[in-house]
C-alpha cells in the first residue's frame, strides 16, 4: 500500500466491486458505506448488496444506512476521518455536510462521458441514443446531479452486439482502471479539474419496470437499441395473445432501413403484425421488421426465436 490517504467508498450494485477492489489494493479503505439490505426474488429474503458482500471478504468496516444524513452515519462518517471519499453507483445523493467533510472531497465513478449521461441510467441510455461510443469519467461531486468538474475520462466503443449487461461489465473494470491511474494525480495537484460544458448536457433518468413493453410504431432500428438497452433490466416485452413474452435478443431488418422494404410481392407490412420471415418470428414496426432471436414466453425458460416458433401455434397474426 503506497498511499496513506485515508478513504472512505461509497457503492452498493456488482458495478461497484472492480473500484472497491482496486481502491484496497492501493489505499487505506477506512470504511465502506453502502445500502441497506432489501428484500428480493420471491421468497422476499434480504438480500445484501454486492458491495457489502466484498467489503466482508476484504475484511473492511461498513455501515448500511438507510439514509446518509442519519446521525448515526454522519457520526461514524466523522469517526473514519477521510481524507477523500469515493463513489460508485451508490444510490442515494450525498448532501453539503458529507460533501465537505473529507478534506480532499469526494470523487465519483460515472459511467458516461459526462455530461452526456447524467443520471441514474447512463449506460441504458447510451445504447437508447444509438451513440458509438461510451466511457466513464473520474469527477469531482458537487451538490448536483453528475455535474462536477471532471478529472479523466476514457472512452469505448458500444459494439453491435452490446447489452446494458455487457457494457456495465466493461465499464465497470474500466472505471476502477482508470480511477486509481487518475488518484495519486489528483491527490499530488497535479491534476487541474475541468468545468462539464452544460450546453452538451443530456439527461439518463433511473428506467421504470414498465418501460420495457415495445411499441411497434418506433422503428425497427429503434426497437433492437430497445431490447439491447432494456437487458437485463427491466427486460423488453411484448403482449402475445395476452400473455407476455419478453425478448431478450432482436435484430432489425433490414439493418439500415434505407428504402421501404418490399415484402411478399411488395405488400406492405403493418406495425406490430405479427410473421415468420426466414423461418424466424418477427413483428412489423413503423420501418422494417423486428426479428425476435431469443424470447421467453410467460412461465417458460429462455430460448431461440426458431424453438419458440416451432411451439407457438398462432404466431402469425
Amino acid at each position: 500500500m503506497h498511499n496513506m490517504t485515508r478513504v472512505v467508498f461509497m457503492g452498493s450494485p456488482d458495478f461497484a466491486l472492480p473500484a472497491l477492489r482496486a481502491l484496497a489494493d492501493h489505499y487505506e479503505v477506512v470504511g465502506v458505506v453502502t445500502q441497506p439490505d432489501r428484500p428480493s426474488g420471491r421468497g422476499r429474503e434480504l438480500k445484501s448488496p454486492p458491495v457489502r458482500t466484498l467489503a466482508t471478504d476484504l475484511g473492511l468496516a461498513y455501515i448500511q444506512p438507510e439514509k446518509l444524513r442519519a446521525p448515526e452515519a454522519m457520526d461514524q462518517l466523522r469517526l473514519w476521518a477521510p481524507d477523500l471519499i469515493v463513489v460508485a453507483a451508490f444510490g442515494q445523493i450525498l448532501r453539503p455536510d458529507v460533501l465537505a467533510l473529507p478534506p480532499r472531497g469526494c470523487i465519483n465513478v460515472h459511467a458516461s462521458l459526462l455530461p452526456r449521461g447524467r443520471g441514474a441510467a447512463p449506460i441504458q441510455a447510451a445504447i437508447l441514443a444509438g451513440d458509438s461510443e461510451t466511457g466513464v469519467t473520474i469527477m469531482q461531486m458537487d451538490k448536483g446531479v453528475d455535474t462536477g468538474a471532471i478529472l479523466s475520462q476514457r472512452a469505448i466503443p458500444i459494439e453491435a452486439g452490446d447489452t446494458a449487461g455487457s457494457l456495465f461489465d466493461k465499464l465497470s473494470h474500466l472505471g476502477a482502471e482508470l480511477l486509481v491511474e487518475t488518484l495519486p494525480r489528483y491527490l499530488s495537484g497535479e491534476l487541474q479539474p475541468r468545468p462539464q460544458d452544460e450546453s452538451k448536457a443530456t439527461y439518463a433518468p433511473m428506467l421504470k419496470k414498465d418501460e420495457g413493453q415495445l411499441d411497434f410504431t418506433q422503428s425497427a432500428e429503434e426497437l433492437a437499441r430497445r431490447v439491447r438497452a432494456f437487458n437485463p433490466w427491466p427486460g423488453a416485452y411484448m403482449d402475445f395473445d395476452g400473455a407476455m413474452l419478453k425478448v431478450h435478443r432482436a435484430h432489425a431488418f433490414p439493418p439500415h432501413p434505407i428504402t421501404p422494404l418490399p415484402l411478399g410481392e411488395g405488400m406492405g407490412v403493418r406495425a406490430g403484425q405479427r410473421l415468420v420471415y426466414r423461418d424466424q418470428p418477427a413483428v412489423g414496426a413503423r420501418s422494417g421488421l423486428l426479428i425476435l432471436d431469443e424470447v421467453q414466453p410467460a412461465g417458460k425458460k429462455s430460448m431461440s426465436g426458431k424453438a419458440f416458433l416451432a411451439g407457438a401455434r398462432k404466431w402469425e397474426s
